[in-house]
């Protein structure tokens, strides 16, 4: 085996060559940079489960994220991306904890809602409630959870937030989920 002058000599385990990794320092060299619109196209045709992220503050905050990840189950960890630029930011750059409300295909309108620049996204018809830590708890969602920040990740344009599970439920497990999908909000198909 020949060793690579960028990422060092592999070692050898019982099972073979152990992986080598890339240092995040030294990304490999990236003639032009990629097109945000053609980056944007890709991901349109990426379906992805619908959930509204809450948080409390002065006034009660709240968006529609595409971009929520289960990241560990022990402990409880869960990830999502907030624009820096969004409505929400400022109330969620500096809560405790937020609300994570699942989404079922009847609730396409409340996530064009929260996903509406400038409404007043806790207005009637919005039925919530405080919850756990003052969340604000959005009502008839097949499940959610109160998570406690435990890390925000600068990332682009976006923050990406890591949070801990403290409290939560399924609300109904045969609710079927609000997928995004090509700019529109689809159900699922069997």
């Amino acid at each position: 085996m020949t060793a690579s002058p960028d990422l060092g000599t592999p070692t050898t385990t019982a099972l073979g060559a152990a992986p080598t990794t890339i240092p995040l320092s030294s990304p490999p060299a990236v003639a032009d940079a990629f097109d945000s619109t053609a980056f944007r196209a890709v991901f349109r045709r990426h379906a992805a489960g619908v959930a509204v992220i809450t948080a409390a503050g002065s006034r009660p905050a709240g968006f529609t994220a595409t971009s929520l990840t289960s990241v560990s189950a022990e402990p409880p960890l869960l990830s999502f991306g907030i624009s820096t630029t969004g409505s929400a930011w400022p109330t969620v750059a500096e809560a405790t904890h937020v609300g994570v409300h699942i989404l079922g295909e009847h609730q396409e309108e409340v996530a064009a809602t929260f996903a509406r620049s400038g409404a007043d996204r806790f207005a009637p018809p919005t039925a919530w409630a405080p919850g756990p830590y003052g969340v604000p708890l959005l009502e008839d969602v097949p499940a959610w959870l109160v998570a406690r920040v435990v890390a925000r990740i600068p990332a682009g344009d976006h923050h990406i937030v890591v949070a801990q599970a403290v409290a939560g439920a399924p609300e109904g497990d045969t609710a079927r989920p609000l997928l995004y999908h090509h700019g529109r909000y689809n159900g699922l198909r069997h």
